[in-house]
């Protein structure tokens, strides 16, 4: 019987080719966005698609009893779904937060928490969650992005832990930036924001760090992302990070510099602009 893996955030990027990237190795994909029409293709390609907004418990049920019903097995969760929500921290209102990590944290929880009973019955199962380089390091900006990833990282951490003993395996993959619409989407969250004129320096060097992001040299391609998830997926003993891109690669590096240079270099960048 082929293996099976449920995918969220499929409608583009990253998890419109990790869909593909499994449906090539004969694995049973299941493709799941909030907006079936965005996956159709995927759909025509072989992949089963189902309708799954990652802040609904209830569709998230029906999603995997979906999948255990026809085919009695999930044998890898990809928890690909997110968004950024950038801006400085005090101008970031509470209910922005929430929603950054409903979708961000609790999102991949709920969707864990569904399979695990699952993959613990039968004895093994991979768990993927896709986070990013901001898991690791924060920047000026992007505090409520990267508080969702460093999240995300450590009940990754955790939970790695928890289920080795019962032959589940727990992987993150960290991208640095994609070329993706994702900042197309952090472009609209932002503009939500009531912008106080105290950290003008601040939204300029987001604007100016857009140049790092999907558009530039140093972006990785969504098929590359893809093919570090798939690789993630079929390895008897995934490792526990997988930085993709030099930037991810960087940005792991600098977690071992003194708090102190980090802060120096970000002051001076900021006085900069």
């Amino acid at each position: 019987m082929a293996k099976t893996v449920l995918i969220t955030g499929c409608s583009s990027g990253v998890g419109n080719e990790t869909a593909r990237a499994f449906l090539d190795e004969g694995w049973t994909v299941y493709a799941t966005a909030r907006n079936t029409d965005d996956i159709a293709s995927l759909e025509e390609a072989g992949c089963e698609i189902a309708s799954l907004d990652v802040t609904d418990e209830e569709e998230i049920s029906a999603v995997v009893d979906r999948v255990i019903d026809e085919h009695g097995r999930i044998d890898c969760l990809v928890n690909n779904a997110g968004y950024g929500q950038f801006g400085p921290v005090e101008d970031v209102s509470t209910d922005l937060i929430e929603a950054q990590f409903d979708v961000n944290v609790y999102g991949p929880h709920r969707l864990t928490r569904a399979v695990l009973p699952h993959m613990r019955e039968r004895g093994e199962g991979t768990i993927i969650n896709v986070s990013s380089a901001a898991g690791r390091v924060s920047v000026p900006g992007m505090g409520t992005y990267c508080g969702s990833k460093h999240a995300l990282e450590a009940m990754s951490d955790a939970l790695r832990s928890e289920v080795d003993a019962h032959g589940v395996d727990v992987a993150l993959v960290e991208p640095g930036p994609v070329s993706t619409s994702f900042a197309d989407r952090a472009n609209d969250e932002l503009k939500k924001l009531d912008q106080s004129d105290a950290y003008d320096t601040v939204y300029r060097f987001y604007e100016d760090s857009e140049v790092f992001g999907g558009q530039t040299p140093v972006a990785v391609s969504p098929a590359k992302v893809a093919e570090t998830i798939l690789e993630a997926g079929v390895s008897p003993a995934p490792s526990a990070r997988y930085p993709v891109g030099s930037v991810s690669i960087l940005a792991d590096k600098t977690r071992y510099l003194p708090d102190s240079i980090r802060d120096a270099v970000y002051r001076q960048l900021l006085r900069l602009l």
